[in-house]
């Protein structure tokens, strides 16, 4: 009997399970600092809130507002830090004032009491929730260590945060940089410097870029192969993805974007096909019995000035 220890990450590797299209992702959030050995299995929960903060997050979060706790070693437990995104406002709390403040986000009230400065940088989240899936505890935590210290030693402009579940623990390394809400998995050490200049750039880290979390997961599919597509002639540029209709999305089908960089602009079409695969969504799942089947978009074919290119 093999005593080899097995993560869903490594699975979902080894299985080809692609990143692209696993973006999905709410786009208005509260982050909230919190210890994290505090954290619970829930993303918004920890173990030493009181009831009525406890309450209050639940109700943010069935309004349409994601919650997440995040943690940093300098950050006092007895205030807590919250971001409001994308809306890239920043507040400094009390733990006996959180209720207050938390009842006046409900009602829309102002929050000047509470507020900062805007953050001048961006927040580069990374999952470390280990009660929810050893893949972040593992992957997670060493990837924030990597990207913290790149940010610390070489003076970037991010703030470097641990956070609770990002979804996709199968994707470990995962991170999410906001106000641009991009999401990216498996970051190992190769992809730290990378990826922080790719975002100090302002685009994103094609290698573990897992798509625009406004988009479907067929469209973040084509979006990322036309940046790849573009990224070999040696073009950064902005894609904007058209609509596809209901067929395309329950089959294979071809979806139009426009893309424009700073001298230039043209159109692609890409090919996205539905594939299905057994995989382990979580850690938890590997005991639990076979793997699950599960529908993912593969890029097959990327078409521009009627010349039609395989996808590799």
């Amino acid at each position: 009997m093999s005593t080899t220890q097995r993560f869903c990450a490594r699975e979902s590797l080894a299985l080809g399970d692609p990143l692209a299209g696993s973006a999905a992702h709410a786009e208005r959030n509260l982050l909230l600092s919190w210890p994290r050995p505090k954290w619970q299995r829930s993303l918004r929960q920890a173990s030493d809130m009181c009831d009525e903060v406890s309450t209050r997050l639940e109700a943010i979060a069935g309004g349409g507002r994601r919650v997440n706790l995040i943690h940093r070693r300098d950050q006092s437990s007895a205030r807590h830090r919250l971001y409001l995104m994308p809306e890239n406002r920043r507040y400094e709390v009390a733990r006996d004032e959180l209720p207050a403040f938390l009842a006046a986000l409900q009602r829309d009230e102002p929050l000047a009491y509470w507020e900062m400065a805007a953050p001048t940088g961006a927040l580069l989240l990374c999952c470390t929730h280990g009660k929810k899936d050893k893949c972040c505890a593992k992957f997670g935590y060493t990837a924030y260590k990597a990207l913290n210290a790149a940010v610390v030693e070489r003076g970037l402009p991010f703030e470097v945060w641990e956070s609770t579940h990002l979804g996709g623990c199968r994707l470990a390394a995962s991170a999410v940089v906001f106000p641009a809400l991009r999401k990216y998995g498996r970051i190992g050490d190769e992809d730290v410097l990378p990826l922080l200049e790719s975002e100090m750039a302002g685009r994103p880290y094609l290698p573990c870029y897992r798509g625009d979390s406004r988009l479907s997961p067929m469209q973040q599919c084509a979006q990322v192969a036309a940046l790849e597509w573009l990224a070999s002639q040696g073009i950064h540029a902005d894609v904007s993805v058209s609509q596809p209709s209901a067929e395309q999305e329950s089959s294979q089908g071809w979806i139009e974007m426009d893309w424009r960089d700073a001298s230039d602009t043209g159109r692609l079409a890409v090919r996205c096909e539905p594939r299905m695969i057994q995989r382990y969504d979580t850690c938890a799942d590997l005991a639990a019995g076979p793997p699950a089947a599960s529908q993912v978009w593969v890029a097959t074919q990327v078409l521009a000035t009627g010349k039609a290119v395989l996808h590799s």
